[in-house]
């Protein structure tokens, strides 16, 4: 919101001089609205930093918490021998292991049927004008009286609930291009069947090339039978992913161990959200320090770098970031240097797990004081950005007032000023008529003056 100047248009000679100063009357109203305006502008580059700072901070806690991740599950990792057969997911698996899949003899499916062909989806479907649909243990019987076709059984189907979908389908060629196709919503051994005249012939109008099958394997000589694909509930803090069957005397290893790449790519990540943070922060110190100089989160996000830099474990033979590879140059830039990362032995990884411990202890527990800037409901930044909004708001409602005061007194100004113009325009012509008067008695009584 801004004020705009009134031009003024006068007809006396000093009209330029009364727009002189009406327009400077204006510009000194405007300065406190321009300055609170500068303010707003000030707020918004403000919200802008402190978002950026806050993201930042986010992503820091996050590779934090993560490190602390890997400290309790000890970078534990499952690897399949061969992932075409089996995939494995390590979701909260206790310690090493090593699991042996075999005689893998069918993979969970859902049954899927379909008809004999129609000439088109008004034919009759049933002879009897009675089916019955077996879907596994159920048995549903369908009254078709006056929707005796394709369209009318494939809508009753879809209306029993019966946890399969009917659908019509139509290949276009032929003499009898359209089908039903009825299909299992879910995986699983089930028997699918569409019997026409149950009570009579007993004709199934299904094929029965494609029921439904679970899936059928031994995991450590122990037989497992499911309705899925995905088996997460035989073994605690595994999941398995049944892709195809073995053949005789095939099986397929799934390792559980602990990974050195996990461990160092997390530790990478680490020491890029710290510099994020870093650089963030750095451009609000010093002499070059931007509008959040001195501001009181980013002393906090100053502090929380300085406790995860310095933080030092009790016991072990890491006890140190800089034990892990993570090194600090004299301008706090972060790097992980790789050799000394892959020299730790296999008992300072094991301390490195115990050093890292976990989102609530360790160095992982850091991440408390991270989340009590970043947090999206209760964070210092979150409160700070709605500290800004409200200011901001208030802004508006000044400079709203402001604008209203400086609109009337410039139109209360700019009409005293056009009266002020019609009078002296009033004076100057009575000013001429009189100059012209007295001239014409000079010529009068003194004839016409000739300059010599």
């Amino acid at each position: 919101m801004s004020l705009t100047p009134l031009t003024f248009t006068g007809v006396s000679t000093f009209s330029n001089d009364l727009q002189t100063i009406l327009s400077r009357a204006t510009t000194i109203a405007s300065l406190p609205i321009q300055a609170l305006q500068n303010q707003q502008k000030d707020i918004v580059q403000q919200k802008l930093l402190v978002t950026n700072l806050n993201t930042a901070v986010a992503a820091l806690a996050s590779s934090v918490s993560n490190l602390g991740n890997i400290g309790q599950q000890k970078a534990l990792v499952a690897s399949s021998s061969n992932s075409a057969k089996v995939t494995a997911t390590n979701v909260g698996s206790p310690g090493p292991a090593v699991y042996t899949i075999s005689d893998i003899t069918s993979v969970a499916k859902a049954a899927a049927e379909t008809s004999a062909g129609f000439a088109d989806t008004a034919s009759a479907v049933s002879s009897s004008g009675t089916v019955k649909l077996v879907a596994g243990s159920r048995e549903y019987t369908i009254d078709l009286t006056g929707k005796n076709n394709l369209t009318g059984l494939r809508d009753a189907i879809n209306n029993l609930g019966a946890g399969v979908t009917a659908t019509v389908l139509t290949t276009g060629t032929g003499a009898t291009p359209y089908y039903l196709s009825v299909t299992a919503n879910n995986a699983g051994a089930t028997t699918l069947q569409l019997i026409d005249d149950p009570n009579g012939a007993a004709a199934n109008l299904l094929s029965a090339n494609n029921q439904g099958a679970d899936t059928v394997f031994k995991l450590n000589g122990v037989d497992v039978r499911k309705n899925t694909t995905l088996i997460n509930d035989v073994v605690p803090g595994m999941t398995f992913h049944i892709l195809d069957t073995t053949s005789g005397a095939e099986t397929v290893s799934v390792t559980v161990a602990s990974s050195r790449s996990q461990m160092a790519s997390a530790l990478s990540d680490f020491v890029n959200a710290y510099n994020a943070v870093s650089d963030q922060v750095n451009a609000q110190v010093g002499k070059n320090a931007g509008l959040l100089s001195g501001d009181f989160l980013v002393r906090e996000a100053q502090d929380k770098l300085r406790g995860l830099a310095s933080y030092s474990g009790s016991s072990g033979g890491v006890k140190s970031l800089a034990d892990l590879g993570i090194e600090f140059d004299s301008g706090g830039v972060a790097t992980l240097n790789q050799t000394t990362f892959n020299n730790l032995s296999d008992s300072q990884i094991s301390d490195a797990f115990h050093f890292l411990g976990s989102s609530t202890a360790g160095f992982g527990g850091l991440v408390s004081g991270l989340a009590n800037i970043s947090d999206s409901a209760t964070g210092l930044a979150k409160i700070q950005l709605d500290n800004y909004d409200a200011a901001s708001q208030r802004l508006s409602g000044q400079i709203a007032t402001l604008t209203d005061r400086a609109g009337e007194m410039q139109k209360n100004l700019a009409a005293r000023l056009q009266a002020a113009d019609a009078l002296l325009a009033a004076l100057q012509s009575q000013q001429s008529i009189v100059t012209a008067q007295i001239n014409s008695l000079n010529y009068t009584l003194y004839g016409k003056q000739t300059n010599q």
